[in-house]
Protein backbone atom coordinates (compact mmCIF):
# COMPACT_ATOMS: atom_id res chain seq x y z
CA UNK A 1 0.00 0.00 0.00
CA UNK A 2 2.88 2.37 0.74
CA UNK A 3 4.26 1.78 -2.74
CA UNK A 4 0.88 2.46 -4.34
CA UNK A 5 0.74 5.89 -2.70
CA UNK A 6 4.42 6.73 -2.98
CA UNK A 7 4.85 10.36 -3.99
CA UNK A 8 7.17 11.69 -6.65
CA UNK A 9 9.45 14.39 -5.22
CA UNK A 10 8.68 17.85 -6.55
CA UNK A 11 12.40 18.31 -7.21
CA UNK A 12 12.17 15.50 -9.76
CA UNK A 13 9.14 17.07 -11.38
CA UNK A 14 10.99 20.36 -11.71
CA UNK A 15 13.99 18.73 -13.41
CA UNK A 16 13.38 19.43 -17.06
CA UNK A 17 16.33 17.46 -18.43
CA UNK A 18 18.47 18.13 -21.51
CA UNK A 19 15.71 17.44 -24.00
CA UNK A 20 12.94 19.57 -22.52
CA UNK A 21 10.26 21.46 -24.41
CA UNK A 22 10.89 24.98 -25.70
CA UNK A 23 9.78 27.89 -23.44
CA UNK A 24 8.10 30.39 -25.78
CA UNK A 25 4.73 31.35 -24.19
CA UNK A 26 3.89 34.48 -22.20
CA UNK A 27 0.90 35.42 -20.01
CA UNK A 28 -1.01 36.83 -23.00
CA UNK A 29 -0.49 33.62 -24.95
CA UNK A 30 -1.85 31.61 -22.02
CA UNK A 31 -4.96 33.76 -21.71
CA UNK A 32 -5.58 33.40 -25.43
CA UNK A 33 -5.07 29.63 -25.14
CA UNK A 34 -7.62 29.57 -22.30
CA UNK A 35 -10.18 31.52 -24.35
CA UNK A 36 -9.40 29.31 -27.33
CA UNK A 37 -10.05 26.18 -25.29
CA UNK A 38 -13.02 27.29 -23.19
CA UNK A 39 -15.18 29.25 -25.64
CA UNK A 40 -16.14 26.56 -28.09
CA UNK A 41 -18.29 23.46 -28.11
CA UNK A 42 -19.97 24.38 -24.84
CA UNK A 43 -21.31 27.78 -25.84
CA UNK A 44 -21.84 26.90 -29.50
CA UNK A 45 -23.37 23.44 -29.00
CA UNK A 46 -24.18 22.09 -25.51
CA UNK A 47 -25.85 25.37 -24.47
CA UNK A 48 -28.91 24.26 -26.44
CA UNK A 49 -29.30 20.97 -24.55
CA UNK A 50 -28.63 22.73 -21.23
CA UNK A 51 -31.44 25.21 -21.87
CA UNK A 52 -34.01 22.88 -23.46
CA UNK A 53 -33.18 19.54 -21.81
CA UNK A 54 -32.45 16.16 -23.38
CA UNK A 55 -35.14 14.05 -25.02
CA UNK A 56 -34.82 10.52 -26.42
CA UNK A 57 -36.29 9.50 -29.82
CA UNK A 58 -39.16 7.90 -27.88
CA UNK A 59 -40.09 11.25 -26.35
CA UNK A 60 -38.79 10.31 -22.91
CA UNK A 61 -37.20 13.25 -21.06
CA UNK A 62 -33.74 12.27 -19.86
CA UNK A 63 -32.90 15.60 -18.25
CA UNK A 64 -34.74 18.83 -17.68
CA UNK A 65 -33.27 22.05 -19.03
CA UNK A 66 -32.61 25.26 -17.17
CA UNK A 67 -34.61 27.47 -19.56
CA UNK A 68 -33.72 31.19 -19.41
CA UNK A 69 -32.30 30.49 -15.92
CA UNK A 70 -29.34 29.05 -17.81
CA UNK A 71 -27.44 32.17 -16.76
CA UNK A 72 -27.59 30.89 -13.16
CA UNK A 73 -26.10 27.61 -14.40
CA UNK A 74 -23.20 29.60 -15.83
CA UNK A 75 -22.76 31.57 -12.60
CA UNK A 76 -22.82 28.33 -10.57
CA UNK A 77 -20.15 26.83 -12.81
CA UNK A 78 -18.10 30.02 -12.72
CA UNK A 79 -17.94 29.70 -8.93
CA UNK A 80 -17.09 25.99 -9.07
CA UNK A 81 -14.36 26.47 -11.68
CA UNK A 82 -13.09 29.58 -9.90
CA UNK A 83 -12.44 27.55 -6.75
CA UNK A 84 -10.73 24.82 -8.77
CA UNK A 85 -8.84 27.45 -10.78
CA UNK A 86 -7.30 28.93 -7.63
CA UNK A 87 -6.01 25.48 -6.68
CA UNK A 88 -4.68 24.88 -10.20
CA UNK A 89 -2.92 28.25 -10.09
CA UNK A 90 -1.05 27.42 -6.87
CA UNK A 91 0.09 24.02 -8.08
CA UNK A 92 0.94 25.20 -11.61
CA UNK A 93 3.16 27.98 -10.22
CA UNK A 94 4.91 25.50 -7.89
CA UNK A 95 5.21 22.63 -10.38
CA UNK A 96 5.54 24.10 -13.91
CA UNK A 97 5.46 20.70 -15.58
CA UNK A 98 3.57 19.41 -18.63
CA UNK A 99 1.55 16.81 -16.71
CA UNK A 100 -1.13 19.16 -15.32
CA UNK A 101 -3.38 17.50 -12.71
CA UNK A 102 -1.54 14.19 -13.22
CA UNK A 103 1.78 15.72 -12.11
CA UNK A 104 0.15 17.57 -9.21
CA UNK A 105 -1.49 14.39 -7.95
CA UNK A 106 1.80 12.48 -8.20
CA UNK A 107 3.47 15.07 -5.95
CA UNK A 108 0.66 15.23 -3.40
CA UNK A 109 -1.44 12.05 -3.28
CA UNK A 110 0.82 9.34 -4.69
CA UNK A 111 1.27 7.18 -7.75
CA UNK A 112 -2.04 5.30 -7.84
CA UNK A 113 -4.09 8.50 -7.59
CA UNK A 114 -1.82 10.12 -10.19
CA UNK A 115 -2.41 7.23 -12.58
CA UNK A 116 -6.17 7.46 -12.06
CA UNK A 117 -6.07 11.19 -12.80
CA UNK A 118 -3.87 10.69 -15.86
CA UNK A 119 -6.26 8.04 -17.13
CA UNK A 120 -9.15 10.32 -16.24
CA UNK A 121 -7.71 13.24 -18.20
CA UNK A 122 -8.00 11.19 -21.37
CA UNK A 123 -11.76 11.71 -20.96
CA UNK A 124 -11.28 15.48 -20.84
CA UNK A 125 -8.89 15.92 -23.73
CA UNK A 126 -9.05 13.02 -26.20
CA UNK A 127 -12.62 11.81 -25.60
CA UNK A 128 -13.87 15.38 -25.12
CA UNK A 129 -12.32 16.38 -28.41
CA UNK A 130 -14.44 13.76 -30.18
CA UNK A 131 -17.51 15.76 -29.10
CA UNK A 132 -15.87 19.01 -30.22
CA UNK A 133 -15.10 17.54 -33.65
CA UNK A 134 -18.72 16.40 -34.04
CA UNK A 135 -19.98 19.86 -33.05
CA UNK A 136 -17.54 21.39 -35.55
CA UNK A 137 -18.99 19.18 -38.27
CA UNK A 138 -22.53 20.32 -37.45
CA UNK A 139 -21.67 24.01 -37.84
CA UNK A 140 -19.52 23.32 -40.90
CA UNK A 141 -22.48 21.66 -42.61
CA UNK A 142 -24.72 24.59 -41.66
CA UNK A 143 -22.18 26.95 -43.19
CA UNK A 144 -22.06 24.93 -46.42
CA UNK A 145 -25.86 24.87 -46.58
CA UNK A 146 -25.84 28.66 -46.58
CA UNK A 147 -23.94 28.49 -49.87
CA UNK A 148 -26.26 25.87 -51.33
CA UNK A 149 -23.92 22.93 -50.68
CA UNK A 150 -25.49 19.95 -48.94
CA UNK A 151 -23.31 16.94 -48.21
CA UNK A 152 -25.01 13.53 -48.01
CA UNK A 153 -26.34 13.10 -44.49
CA UNK A 154 -24.87 9.63 -44.14
CA UNK A 155 -21.42 11.26 -44.47
CA UNK A 156 -22.11 13.93 -41.82
CA UNK A 157 -23.72 11.86 -39.03
CA UNK A 158 -22.12 9.05 -37.04
CA UNK A 159 -23.95 5.82 -36.33
CA UNK A 160 -24.53 6.63 -32.63
CA UNK A 161 -25.83 10.09 -33.52
CA UNK A 162 -28.48 8.63 -35.84
CA UNK A 163 -29.36 5.91 -33.32
CA UNK A 164 -29.99 8.36 -30.45
CA UNK A 165 -31.27 11.42 -32.32
CA UNK A 166 -34.71 12.81 -31.47
CA UNK A 167 -34.84 14.33 -34.98
CA UNK A 168 -36.95 11.91 -37.10
CA UNK A 169 -35.02 12.78 -40.29
CA UNK A 170 -31.67 11.93 -38.69
CA UNK A 171 -33.01 8.82 -36.98
CA UNK A 172 -34.37 7.61 -40.32
CA UNK A 173 -30.82 7.42 -41.68
CA UNK A 174 -30.56 4.03 -39.98
CA UNK A 175 -32.91 2.74 -42.67
CA UNK A 176 -32.06 4.94 -45.68
CA UNK A 177 -28.24 5.08 -45.54
CA UNK A 178 -26.16 2.85 -47.86
CA UNK A 179 -25.22 -0.46 -46.28
CA UNK A 180 -22.03 -2.51 -46.16
CA UNK A 181 -22.55 -6.15 -45.12
CA UNK A 182 -26.00 -5.12 -43.86
CA UNK A 183 -24.60 -2.35 -41.61
CA UNK A 184 -25.66 1.29 -42.27
CA UNK A 185 -22.74 3.34 -43.62
CA UNK A 186 -22.98 6.34 -41.27
CA UNK A 187 -19.71 8.25 -40.90
CA UNK A 188 -19.05 11.82 -39.81
CA UNK A 189 -16.34 12.47 -42.38
CA UNK A 190 -15.87 16.26 -41.84
CA UNK A 191 -15.26 15.66 -38.12
CA UNK A 192 -12.48 13.18 -38.85
CA UNK A 193 -10.87 15.39 -41.50
CA UNK A 194 -10.60 18.47 -39.25
CA UNK A 195 -8.93 16.37 -36.54
CA UNK A 196 -6.37 15.21 -39.10
CA UNK A 197 -5.61 18.79 -40.13
CA UNK A 198 -5.18 19.94 -36.50
CA UNK A 199 -2.89 17.00 -35.78
CA UNK A 200 -0.61 18.01 -38.66
CA UNK A 201 -0.40 21.58 -37.33
CA UNK A 202 0.47 20.44 -33.80
CA UNK A 203 3.10 18.08 -35.15
CA UNK A 204 5.03 21.05 -36.56
CA UNK A 205 5.34 23.08 -33.36
CA UNK A 206 3.75 24.97 -30.46
CA UNK A 207 4.72 28.47 -31.62
CA UNK A 208 2.95 27.98 -34.94
CA UNK A 209 -0.05 26.48 -33.15
CA UNK A 210 -0.32 29.39 -30.74
CA UNK A 211 -0.23 31.92 -33.58
CA UNK A 212 -3.04 30.08 -35.32
CA UNK A 213 -4.99 29.95 -32.05
CA UNK A 214 -4.61 33.71 -31.47
CA UNK A 215 -6.09 34.47 -34.89
CA UNK A 216 -9.02 32.10 -34.27
CA UNK A 217 -9.70 33.60 -30.81
CA UNK A 218 -9.98 37.09 -32.29
CA UNK A 219 -12.44 35.81 -34.90
CA UNK A 220 -14.60 33.99 -32.36
CA UNK A 221 -14.80 37.06 -30.10
CA UNK A 222 -15.88 39.18 -33.09
CA UNK A 223 -18.57 36.62 -33.97
CA UNK A 224 -19.92 36.46 -30.42
CA UNK A 225 -19.97 40.26 -30.30
CA UNK A 226 -22.05 40.31 -33.51
CA UNK A 227 -24.40 37.66 -32.07
CA UNK A 228 -24.91 39.65 -28.87
CA UNK A 229 -25.29 42.97 -30.69
CA UNK A 230 -27.84 41.74 -33.26
CA UNK A 231 -29.59 39.38 -30.88
CA UNK A 232 -30.04 42.04 -28.20
CA UNK A 233 -32.01 44.18 -30.70
CA UNK A 234 -34.48 41.31 -31.31
CA UNK A 235 -35.03 40.05 -27.76
CA UNK A 236 -38.64 39.28 -26.90
CA UNK A 237 -39.19 39.62 -23.11
CA UNK A 238 -41.95 36.99 -23.36
CA UNK A 239 -39.27 34.36 -24.04
CA UNK A 240 -38.00 34.80 -20.47
CA UNK A 241 -41.26 33.43 -19.08
CA UNK A 242 -41.22 31.06 -17.32
CA UNK A 243 -37.72 32.01 -16.27
CA UNK A 244 -36.89 28.76 -14.48
CA UNK A 245 -39.41 26.23 -15.88
CA UNK A 246 -37.91 23.31 -13.94
CA UNK A 247 -36.77 25.15 -10.84
CA UNK A 248 -33.43 24.50 -9.19
CA UNK A 249 -33.36 20.93 -10.56
CA UNK A 250 -33.28 22.34 -14.10
CA UNK A 251 -30.55 24.83 -13.20
CA UNK A 252 -28.51 22.05 -11.55
CA UNK A 253 -28.90 19.60 -14.43
CA UNK A 254 -28.32 22.38 -16.95
CA UNK A 255 -25.04 23.20 -15.19
CA UNK A 256 -24.01 19.54 -15.34
CA UNK A 257 -24.63 19.53 -19.12
CA UNK A 258 -23.07 22.87 -19.97
CA UNK A 259 -20.03 22.24 -17.75
CA UNK A 260 -18.48 21.20 -21.06
CA UNK A 261 -18.41 24.92 -21.80
CA UNK A 262 -15.84 25.40 -19.02
CA UNK A 263 -13.60 22.47 -19.85
CA UNK A 264 -10.31 23.78 -21.11
CA UNK A 265 -9.27 26.46 -18.64
CA UNK A 266 -7.09 23.83 -16.97
CA UNK A 267 -5.66 22.71 -20.33
CA UNK A 268 -3.19 25.59 -20.31
CA UNK A 269 -1.52 24.04 -17.25
CA UNK A 270 -0.18 21.42 -19.66
CA UNK A 271 1.76 24.29 -21.29
CA UNK A 272 3.77 25.00 -18.12
CA UNK A 273 7.00 23.56 -19.54
CA UNK A 274 6.67 25.79 -22.59
CA UNK A 275 5.88 28.96 -20.61
CA UNK A 276 8.32 31.75 -19.86
CA UNK A 277 8.34 32.62 -16.13
CA UNK A 278 5.60 30.06 -15.32
CA UNK A 279 5.55 31.04 -11.64
CA UNK A 280 4.05 34.37 -12.62
CA UNK A 281 2.31 33.66 -15.92
CA UNK A 282 0.45 30.41 -15.15
CA UNK A 283 -1.85 31.95 -12.44
CA UNK A 284 -2.53 34.95 -14.69
CA UNK A 285 -3.42 32.71 -17.62
CA UNK A 286 -5.66 30.34 -15.67
CA UNK A 287 -7.62 32.86 -13.60
CA UNK A 288 -7.69 35.64 -16.22
CA UNK A 289 -8.97 33.35 -18.94
CA UNK A 290 -11.63 31.86 -16.65
CA UNK A 291 -12.96 35.28 -15.59
CA UNK A 292 -13.23 36.55 -19.17
CA UNK A 293 -15.00 33.40 -20.37
CA UNK A 294 -17.55 33.43 -17.53
CA UNK A 295 -18.55 37.02 -18.35
CA UNK A 296 -18.94 36.16 -22.05
CA UNK A 297 -21.08 33.10 -21.22
CA UNK A 298 -23.53 34.99 -19.06
CA UNK A 299 -24.04 37.67 -21.72
CA UNK A 300 -24.51 35.12 -24.53
CA UNK A 301 -26.92 33.11 -22.35
CA UNK A 302 -29.10 36.15 -21.72
CA UNK A 303 -29.31 36.98 -25.43
CA UNK A 304 -29.83 33.40 -26.67
CA UNK A 305 -32.74 32.63 -24.34
CA UNK A 306 -34.34 36.01 -25.04
CA UNK A 307 -34.05 35.70 -28.80
CA UNK A 308 -36.22 32.57 -29.17
CA UNK A 309 -38.22 30.28 -26.84
CA UNK A 310 -35.68 28.14 -25.03
CA UNK A 311 -37.19 24.90 -26.41
CA UNK A 312 -36.05 25.90 -29.90
CA UNK A 313 -32.41 25.92 -28.82
CA UNK A 314 -32.36 22.11 -28.81
CA UNK A 315 -30.18 21.77 -31.94
CA UNK A 316 -26.65 20.88 -32.95
CA UNK A 317 -26.05 24.59 -33.77
CA UNK A 318 -28.21 26.47 -31.19
CA UNK A 319 -26.82 29.99 -31.71
CA UNK A 320 -27.11 29.85 -35.48
CA UNK A 321 -30.57 28.26 -35.12
CA UNK A 322 -31.69 31.06 -32.78
CA UNK A 323 -30.76 33.71 -35.34
CA UNK A 324 -32.39 31.72 -38.12
CA UNK A 325 -35.68 31.37 -36.21
CA UNK A 326 -35.56 35.09 -35.46
CA UNK A 327 -35.35 35.76 -39.22
CA UNK A 328 -31.69 36.83 -39.24
CA UNK A 329 -30.50 34.38 -41.88
CA UNK A 330 -27.36 36.27 -42.92
CA UNK A 331 -26.29 36.64 -39.30
CA UNK A 332 -26.95 32.93 -38.83
CA UNK A 333 -24.44 32.06 -41.56
CA UNK A 334 -21.91 34.44 -40.01
CA UNK A 335 -22.28 32.77 -36.61
CA UNK A 336 -21.92 29.36 -38.23
CA UNK A 337 -18.64 30.58 -39.75
CA UNK A 338 -17.50 31.87 -36.37
CA UNK A 339 -18.43 28.60 -34.71
CA UNK A 340 -16.37 26.65 -37.23
CA UNK A 341 -13.36 28.85 -36.44
CA UNK A 342 -14.05 28.75 -32.69
CA UNK A 343 -14.37 24.99 -32.51
CA UNK A 344 -11.19 24.65 -34.54
CA UNK A 345 -9.40 26.58 -31.79
CA UNK A 346 -10.84 24.24 -29.14
CA UNK A 347 -9.71 21.21 -31.12
CA UNK A 348 -6.26 22.76 -31.33
CA UNK A 349 -5.88 23.34 -27.58
CA UNK A 350 -7.33 19.97 -26.52
CA UNK A 351 -5.21 18.11 -29.05
CA UNK A 352 -2.29 20.10 -27.67
CA UNK A 353 -2.95 19.00 -24.10
CA UNK A 354 -3.46 15.25 -24.41
CA UNK A 355 -0.03 14.33 -25.89
CA UNK A 356 1.67 16.21 -23.05
CA UNK A 357 -0.24 14.19 -20.47
CA UNK A 358 1.00 11.02 -22.18
CA UNK A 359 4.50 12.53 -22.27
CA UNK A 360 4.53 13.12 -18.51
CA UNK A 361 3.22 9.63 -17.75
CA UNK A 362 5.78 8.01 -20.04
CA UNK A 363 8.59 9.93 -18.37
CA UNK A 364 7.56 8.27 -15.11
CA UNK A 365 7.55 4.81 -16.67
CA UNK A 366 3.78 4.42 -16.39
CA UNK A 367 3.49 4.33 -20.19
CA UNK A 368 5.92 2.87 -22.76
CA UNK A 369 9.05 4.89 -23.47
CA UNK A 370 8.05 5.72 -27.07
CA UNK A 371 5.31 7.98 -25.65
CA UNK A 372 8.02 10.27 -24.21
CA UNK A 373 9.83 10.84 -27.50
CA UNK A 374 10.28 14.45 -28.64
CA UNK A 375 10.81 15.35 -32.29
CA UNK A 376 14.46 16.32 -32.85
CA UNK A 377 13.56 19.28 -35.09
CA UNK A 378 10.13 20.53 -33.97
CA UNK A 379 10.61 19.80 -30.22
CA UNK A 380 7.08 18.43 -29.95
CA UNK A 381 5.84 15.07 -28.57
CA UNK A 382 5.23 13.89 -32.11
CA UNK A 383 4.45 10.23 -31.43
CA UNK A 384 1.67 10.89 -28.92
CA UNK A 385 0.40 13.78 -31.05
CA UNK A 386 -0.19 11.40 -33.95
CA UNK A 387 -1.63 8.70 -31.67
CA UNK A 388 -4.10 11.16 -30.13
CA UNK A 389 -5.11 12.40 -33.58
CA UNK A 390 -5.86 8.90 -34.84
CA UNK A 391 -7.95 7.97 -31.77
CA UNK A 392 -9.99 11.20 -31.87
CA UNK A 393 -10.54 11.03 -35.64
CA UNK A 394 -11.79 7.44 -35.54
CA UNK A 395 -14.07 8.21 -32.58
CA UNK A 396 -15.50 11.27 -34.34
CA UNK A 397 -16.54 9.11 -37.29
CA UNK A 398 -19.05 7.09 -35.25
CA UNK A 399 -19.84 8.71 -31.86
CA UNK A 400 -22.71 10.85 -30.53
CA UNK A 401 -21.73 14.16 -28.96
CA UNK A 402 -24.30 14.14 -26.13
CA UNK A 403 -22.96 10.84 -24.80
CA UNK A 404 -19.44 12.26 -24.96
CA UNK A 405 -20.41 15.42 -23.06
CA UNK A 406 -21.58 13.43 -20.04
CA UNK A 407 -18.53 11.18 -19.88
CA UNK A 408 -16.13 14.09 -20.36
CA UNK A 409 -17.89 16.23 -17.76
CA UNK A 410 -17.84 13.62 -15.02
CA UNK A 411 -14.20 12.75 -15.65
CA UNK A 412 -13.08 16.37 -15.62
CA UNK A 413 -15.04 17.24 -12.48
CA UNK A 414 -13.45 14.28 -10.71
CA UNK A 415 -9.98 15.54 -11.70
CA UNK A 416 -10.84 19.05 -10.46
CA UNK A 417 -11.93 17.65 -7.08
CA UNK A 418 -8.64 15.75 -6.71
CA UNK A 419 -6.62 18.89 -7.50
CA UNK A 420 -8.52 20.82 -4.82
CA UNK A 421 -7.71 18.16 -2.22
CA UNK A 422 -4.10 17.97 -3.44
CA UNK A 423 -3.47 21.64 -2.61
CA UNK A 424 -4.55 21.08 0.97
CA UNK A 425 -2.47 17.90 1.33
CA UNK A 426 0.67 19.61 0.02
CA UNK A 427 0.18 22.55 2.38
CA UNK A 428 0.31 20.01 5.23
CA UNK A 429 3.15 17.87 3.85
CA UNK A 430 5.48 20.64 2.66
CA UNK A 431 4.41 23.89 4.34
CA UNK A 432 7.81 25.56 3.84
CA UNK A 433 8.05 25.03 0.08
CA UNK A 434 8.01 28.35 -1.84
CA UNK A 435 4.63 29.12 -3.40
CA UNK A 436 4.74 31.93 -5.99
CA UNK A 437 0.92 31.96 -5.84
CA UNK A 438 -0.98 30.97 -2.69
CA UNK A 439 -4.66 30.05 -2.50
CA UNK A 440 -6.33 32.44 -0.02
CA UNK A 441 -8.28 30.77 2.82
CA UNK A 442 -6.95 27.44 1.61
CA UNK A 443 -9.07 25.22 3.89
CA UNK A 444 -12.32 26.82 2.82
CA UNK A 445 -11.44 27.17 -0.86
CA UNK A 446 -10.05 23.66 -1.37
CA UNK A 447 -12.81 21.82 0.52
CA UNK A 448 -15.56 23.96 -1.01
CA UNK A 449 -14.04 23.43 -4.46
CA UNK A 450 -13.99 19.64 -4.08
CA UNK A 451 -17.54 19.58 -2.66
CA UNK A 452 -18.82 21.85 -5.45
CA UNK A 453 -17.35 19.56 -8.12
CA UNK A 454 -19.02 16.53 -6.55
CA UNK A 455 -22.32 18.43 -6.39
CA UNK A 456 -22.23 19.23 -10.11
CA UNK A 457 -21.33 15.58 -10.82
CA UNK A 458 -24.48 14.58 -8.94
CA UNK A 459 -26.55 16.32 -11.65
CA UNK A 460 -25.30 13.93 -14.35
CA UNK A 461 -27.45 10.93 -15.36
CA UNK A 462 -26.94 7.40 -14.04
CA UNK A 463 -25.48 6.09 -17.30
CA UNK A 464 -22.65 8.66 -17.05
CA UNK A 465 -21.69 7.30 -13.62
CA UNK A 466 -21.85 3.72 -14.89
CA UNK A 467 -19.60 4.40 -17.87
CA UNK A 468 -17.21 6.40 -15.71
CA UNK A 469 -16.99 3.46 -13.30
CA UNK A 470 -16.18 1.09 -16.15
CA UNK A 471 -13.54 3.51 -17.43
CA UNK A 472 -11.87 3.72 -13.99
CA UNK A 473 -11.86 -0.06 -13.51
CA UNK A 474 -10.24 -0.52 -16.93
CA UNK A 475 -7.62 2.08 -16.06
CA UNK A 476 -6.76 0.52 -12.71
CA UNK A 477 -6.38 -2.91 -14.33
CA UNK A 478 -4.01 -1.41 -16.91
CA UNK A 479 -1.98 0.19 -14.11
CA UNK A 480 -1.41 -3.12 -12.34
CA UNK A 481 -0.67 -4.93 -15.61
CA UNK A 482 1.91 -2.37 -16.81
CA UNK A 483 2.36 0.85 -14.84
CA UNK A 484 2.99 -0.61 -11.40
CA UNK A 485 5.73 -2.92 -12.67
CA UNK A 486 7.42 -0.34 -14.91
CA UNK A 487 7.20 2.73 -12.65
CA UNK A 488 10.48 4.64 -12.31
CA UNK A 489 9.87 4.98 -8.57
CA UNK A 490 10.39 1.23 -8.18
CA UNK A 491 13.36 0.87 -10.51
CA UNK A 492 16.84 0.52 -8.93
Amino acid sequence: MNQLFQRKPISDLLAEGPHGLKRVLGAGDLIMLAIGAVIGAGIFSSIGTAAAGEVLPTGEIVRYGAGPALIFSFVLLGIVCGLAGLCYAELASMIPQAGSAYAYSYATLGELIAWIIGWDLILEYAVGNIAVAIAWSGYFNSLLSGFGIDLPQYLTHGYRTALLSSDPAVHALLQTAPRVAGIPLLLNVPAALIVGAITCLLYIGVRESVRANNVMVVIKLIVLTVFVGLGAMHIDPANYKPFAPNGWAGIHQGAAIVFFAYIGFDAISTAAEETKNPQRNMPIGILGGLAICTLIYVIVGIVATGLVPYQQLRAADPLARALEVAGLQTASWFVAFGAVVSLTAVLLVFQYGQPRIFLAMARDGLLPGWAAKIHPKYRTPHVTTVLTGVVVAVGALFADENEIYDLTNIGTLFAFAIVCIGVLVLRYQEPERPRPFRVPFVWGVSLAGAAACLYVMKGLPTHAWERFGIWLVAGILLYFVYGYRKSNLRRP
